[in-house]
């Protein structure tokens, strides 16, 4: 058994799609992100189980994570909205993959290619990120348009604001995709397909479903809205293994610097997990690691290959060999601790990686 591991609740994956499946209803499409190996809960297995639980498409970032999802058995359509207009897009589109176009450049590339290929137009809607500006619409809505190995699907844009509840911007962007949408459908443009929502539009925002939402950190249990609970069941928890535990004398200190001194005399557990693992040295001091149902507080230097948390006396007599929960069930939430450390669940679900292994629970229905 490995001494770092993410366990991955492929159940509460299911639950979670479920979920989403029964609040959008049957006439709006579920595309479930699984980007960055599906938030860090690896994407061949967890998108095998949304498939079987119901989601009707995928979305990832890079047409490279696209092609090993198709590869890895997903029939299911799946889009790709960052590519480089440069790169060879032959084995992709081959692959059925779905492109985003992002750009009047994107567009002039797979026209000038004259392969066969679906897409979905990104227009920018005031995120000013990735997306066609409102000056180049017509343009590229035309030159899609017009070639006829190309099928546009729809239209599609990003909210920036939609986790913050009645933010004027999201109406703003909102307005902004519908004049979009009237401009390519007078353009020639059927667009039956569009999608603006997240996965916070998505739960706070049913008027701008259109026929399709892209859900991503809710499928796999994290609260995107700030201060409400929508009941989904996070499915990843990150464990080690105590590998000792040792007493430390009043005015003693820890790891590099010395940074934490023991006030009385006490034990320190060595939990063998750095920041080679992913766990970033800025969360000193915001960490409480779980173990045995109690909570004890991470101290000193977040090392390269393992931390420490002081214990006080030890009353429970933890001893090495016992599970330490970094976050998940028996610890921290995701969402505790990045709220502790300054950062989002969205990073933190993201971060385990180096010698940490991920084991698979559940999902005996879906996978």
């Amino acid at each position: 058994m490995p001494m770092l591991k993410t366990r991955i609740d492929l159940d509460a994956i299911a639950h979670n799609v479920g979920y989403f499946k029964n609040l959008v209803g049957p006439d709006v499409a579920l595309m479930a992100v699984v980007k960055a190996d599906a938030y860090g809960h690896g994407a061949v297995r967890v998108a095998a189980t949304m498939e079987r639980a119901g989601a009707d498409a995928f979305g990832v970032a890079t047409v490279g994570e696209a092609v090993a999802l198709r590869d890895s058995g997903i029939g299911k359509p799946i889009l790709a909205w960052i590519w480089d207009p440069e790169q060879d897009l032959a084995e992709p589109l081959a692959a059925g993959i779905d492109l985003a176009v992002p750009s009047l450049r994107h567009a002039q590339v797979l026209v000038e290619a004259g392969i066969p290929a679906r897409v979905y137009i990104k227009v920018e809607t005031g995120m000013h990120r990735a997306g066609v500006d409102p000056q180049q619409w017509a343009q590229v809505f035309a030159l899609l348009g017009q070639a006829p190995h190309i099928t546009v699907l729809g239209l599609m844009s990003h909210l920036a604001c939609a986790d913050e509840a009645n933010h004027p911007h999201t109406d703003a962007q909102a307005q902004a995709f519908a004049q979009a949408l009237a401009a390519a459908r007078a353009a020639g443009l059927d667009c039956p397909v569009n999608h603006l929502c997240n996965t916070p539009g998505t739960l706070s925002r049913p008027d701008l479903h259109h026929q399709q939402v892209r859900v991503g950190v809710g499928l796999y249990g994290l609260e995107p809205i700030a201060g409400l609970d929508h009941g989904l069941r996070p499915a990843m928890t990150w464990a080690a293994t105590v590998a000792d535990v040792k007493p430390i004398a009043a005015g003693e200190g820890t790891c590099y610097g010395l940074t934490w001194t023991a006030q009385q005399p006490g034990y320190l557990a060595n939990i063998p997990v750095g920041y080679a693992d992913g766990l970033p040295r800025a969360f000193q001091g915001a960490l409480e690691v779980g173990i045995g149902g109690k909570r004890y507080p991470q101290v000193g230097r977040v090392c390269m290959d393992q931390i420490v948390v002081y214990l006080e006396d030890n009353p429970f007599k933890v001893s090495p060999g016992e599970e330490a929960i970094i976050f998940g069930t028996g610890g921290m939430s995701a969402t505790e601790l990045a709220t502790a450390a300054g950062t989002i669940n969205y990073e933190v679900v993201c971060r385990p990686t180096g010698r940490t292994r991920r084991i698979y629970e559940g999902g005996i229905t879906f996978a």
